[in-house]
């Protein structure tokens, strides 16, 4: 058996590390706050988590008293910190730290979820298990079972979850740009049949990544049906509106994928 640390944000074993994690490069980049002075202000009670980060500002004094600070460092870090409480949803989700989340999937995640609201809510969704937003989250694009299962067994955790809505609170969290341009972009678009090439909620996450809503039901809204085999009464009611429809070569053709 293999036993993994679920502590996630809070875990006691690798708080600075994490923390470290947090505050670099490619996350939320905030200057004068080093691994060194992580692990000081971590001993001395000052940083637990991520978002006591974000609360540096009621110690402002007492981190100008520090030894080796003073007045302009401690004013230094505030500045440093408070221009980093604005981060788009990409750092935002590479930040925490997840395992097997590295930048690349991060990005992924953001562009395929589009705002924090929905990328929370849909990977409490996944905590169950064979519920559509479980199957929609292993079928993204270069995402898949194993990483799927990280993101799971993060959101499984309560305090990890409580973490998290702390940190949130605190900041404002920018929505993934929209998809390019393309010809599904604003689209509503319904899958019906079976799909030979794809399984369903794999075409859903290639539909949204691309900028298409995707709906299970056939109305005047509707932009586009795609019939796999068997496509039965979506079909049908698609013809009655005189809904646009392609098969799935068609689908692929218009998704880039062929």
């Amino acid at each position: 058996m293999v036993r993994r640390c679920t502590g996630g944000l809070i875990c006691e074993a690798q708080t600075v590390e994490r923390l470290a994690h947090f505050v670099s490069r490619l996350a939320f980049d905030i200057e004068h706050l080093g691994e060194q002075t992580l692990r000081e202000f971590h001993a001395d009670g000052l940083v637990k988590s991520p978002a006591d980060i974000f609360r540096l500002n009621a110690h402002e004094a007492a981190i100008a008293a520090r030894e080796g600070w003073g007045k302009q460092s401690a004013a230094n870090l505030m500045r440093a910190i408070d221009a980093r409480r604005t981060i788009s949803l990409a750092r935002f989700i590479y930040a925490l730290g997840i395992r097997r989340i590295g930048e690349q999937n991060a990005k992924l995640l953001a562009r395929h979820y589009g705002s924090y609201a929905h990328w929370r809510s849909q990977m409490l969704a996944a905590t169950q298990i064979g519920s559509e937003a479980r199957q929609s989250l292993g079928s993204i694009m270069r995402v898949g079972e194993a990483i799927a299962d990280e993101l799971v067994a993060f959101f499984m955790e309560q305090h990890n979850r409580d973490a998290l809505d702390d940190l949130a609170a605190l900041l404002t969290i920018e929505d993934a740009p929209p998809a390019a341009e393309g010809a599904l972009s604003g689209k509503v678009v319904v899958f019906t049949g079976t799909l030979a090439t794809m399984t369903r909620p794999e075409a859903k996450a290639i539909a949204e990544s691309l900028g298409a809503r995707v709906t299970d039901t056939v109305s005047k809204k509707t932009d586009l049906v795609v019939l796999g085999a068997e496509a039965g009464s979506k079909a049908k009611r698609a013809a009655e509106l005189g809904v646009a429809t392609v098969d799935e070569a068609g689908w692929r053709e218009m998704a880039g994928l062929e």
